[in-house]
């Protein structure tokens, strides 16, 4: 493995633990109908000058599922499940949903925690990794929302740390990569290839070289060797494959998918279809472990259901793509656990706590930006 040797999470910064009255599930949204799509996608390229004949060339897996992306469904899920668990441990707050780019807005959500009273709200976003657009940009949304709905002053906002170190992250991860080795195992076995080699792909979004490389504390780009995203990456799935004993063995890759925009515009690569092509002829099954997303969106639906198991289809390989987080009982709670760091009880004292499981010095991973410039946004 390629972590530093300590383990030192992020903690709360001087003043970040504290009472809270509500939490907020912060996303980036999707539409809910063939009606939305274009409006929706406007949203996601505020500002590019896209005109909506190219907007439309992009919506095809839109529309191919009723205009609905799945990713809204889910959060309310999602949102079910982390008050039930709340509710269980006797925390007593109220949750709230907001998203970056479609119903319900920031601007919405903002606006009702206000008159329901609440002044101090803590943030989770619905995102397990440090970057910009996962960090900084919604630290960006939060400002200009409460200034265009005056409310500076009125509402505070802490985001919580990120996770893809804590056990609310790997363990349902864990879990998902051992039932996949041995699905293809089973697989190969029932097609005479009980011996075939089988390879670990472990996917994330891809972004642009150029914003990689200008994101994140100097010190973790010195200690992996590559930008601060991908090491997060790479640590995790390094973490998994030796703490899983079903992976033992086993190779094991980064790889990337979803890059859009300009073609000429190097992201980091390798895209996940061509990885699968070159391997066709050393492995005979994939395990693809869509472990940079909390859910399954509509991009892991489409790029990876429909795109990567083509692929491997065609080149006569096992397949199978393990589920992500969603609302598996240990991600909701660990992630209430993450809460409870932040969240102090009447004697002063935090309600409970993360636990890291993966090696390495996270402890720079800041909250509070500091993640460079802006990305080409992913859809969800």
């Amino acid at each position: 493995m390629t972590t530093a040797p300590e383990s030192i999470p992020q903690a709360p910064a001087e003043g970040e633990r504290a009472v809270y009255d509500a939490v907020l599930l912060a996303s980036f949204g999707g539409p809910e109908g063939q009606d939305d799509v274009i409006p929706f996608l406007r949203n996601v390229t505020a500002g590019r000058g896209i005109p909506d004949e190219r907007l439309e060339e992009v919506a095809t897996h839109y529309r191919a599922n009723g205009g609905v992306s799945p990713i809204n469904e889910q959060n309310r899920q999602l949102k079910s499940a982390l008050e039930e668990e709340l509710a269980e441990r006797g925390i007593d707050v109220p949750m709230y949903w907001g998203n970056r780019n479609w119903d319900p807005y920031f601007t919405d959500t903002f606006r009702q925690m206000h008159d329901a009273g609440h002044r101090r709200v803590l943030v989770l976003v619905t995102s397990a990794y440090a970057g910009y657009s996962s960090n900084d940009q919604y630290l960006e949304d939060f400002e200009r929302t409460l200034k265009d709905t005056g409310l500076e002053g009125e509402l505070t906002l802490v985001k919580v740390r990120q996770f893809f170190y804590d056990k609310a992250f790997t363990h349902p991860n864990a879990e998902f990569l051992a039932a996949g080795v041995k699905d293809v195992r089973a697989q190969l076995e029932a097609g005479g290839k009980p011996e075939g080699r089988i390879k670990v792909l472990f996917v994330t979004h891809s972004i642009p070289t150029a914003v990689a490389e200008r994101q994140g504390p100097a010190r973790i780009k010195e200690i992996f060797g590559t930008d601060v995203y991908t090491a997060q990456h790479q640590a995790l799935a390094d973490h998994l494959m030796d703490s899983v004993e079903e992976a033992a063995g086993l190779d094991h890759q980064v790889v990337f998918q979803s890059r859009s925009g300009d073609p000429r515009t190097p992201w980091l690569e390798p895209d996940i279809n061509d990885q699968i092509e070159e391997d066709a002829e050393s492995y005979a099954g994939v395990v693809v472990m869509p472990f940079g997303f909390i859910s399954d969106h509509m991009e892991v639906i489409w790029d990876l259901d429909t795109e990567a198991k083509e692929t491997a289809e065609e080149h006569g390989l096992a397949f199978h793509r393990a589920p992500t987080t969603g609302v598996h009982p240990a991600f909701v709670s660990g992630l209430v656990d993450i809460l409870g760091e932040y969240m102090l009880d009447a004697e002063g004292r935090p309600l409970a706590a993360g636990e890291q499981t993966v090696p390495g010095d996270w402890s720079d991973l800041t909250g509070d930006g500091g993640w460079g410039t802006p990305l080409e946004e992913p859809s969800a």
